[in-house]
């Protein structure tokens, strides 16, 4: 929409040039058997697990800031995202096999197999990931 020359988004700041959107080293965790693979690679590598509500606002802000401050390869870390609204056996399994408590969003950090590191919604940021 334009008015007087100007188009809305330049109005308000927005930018009419596509922002070019950032890819993490997503693996998809859907299934339960990938569980025990987490936890044996996470004796040699780092692993870890997104925790993510499609359905909530909240949930999507976190992914998004998450992304945006990501700056690691998939060499130092598996990063693995569990949409825990369609896989929520999965999800229900995260829980008892890492000993923590179900939220969402939240991230698990796993080493040697047991979680070393978890946090849910804004603190999830403040996990530094390059410390593992």
């Amino acid at each position: 929409m334009t008015y007087k020359g100007y188009s809305i988004n330049k109005l308000f700041g927005g930018s009419s040039e596509p922002k070019e959107e950032k890819v993490l080293p997503w693996l998809p965790l859907n299934e339960l058997g990938q569980l025990d693979v987490i936890s044996e690679k996470s004796k040699t590598k780092t692993q870890v697990i997104f925790k993510h509500s499609t359905r909530c606002g909240i949930s999507s802000m976190v992914m998004r800031q998450f992304v945006d401050a990501y700056d690691l390869t998939k060499n130092d870390l598996d990063l693995y995202y569990l949409d825990l609204l369609n896989y929520r056996d999965v999800s229900n399994e995260v829980g008892y096999k890492f000993q923590v408590i179900h939220q969402s969003p939240q991230l698990l950090v796993i080493k040697n197999g047991v979680a070393v590191a978890h946090d849910s919604h804004g603190a999830i940021n403040e996990i530094d990931l390059s410390r593992f």
